[in-house]
């Protein structure tokens, strides 16, 4: 059973989100990679660990 909530926010409720990830032991935001890295970053598999 999921407890779940969804939340439907209207067009003009949105805003855009900064996405930051760690790269050689810092973290920096995604938007300040280069094109090349921007594109790599888009690539990437997240990873999920399974629950035992």
């Amino acid at each position: 059973m999921s407890n779940e909530v969804r939340v439907k926010l209207e067009e003009n409720e949105r805003q855009r989100c900064e996405v930051w990830t760690r790269v050689m032991g810092y973290h920096r935001p995604v938007s300040a990679f280069n094109p090349g890295k921007q594109s790599e970053h888009a690539e990437r598999t997240p990873f999920v660990e399974r629950q035992q």
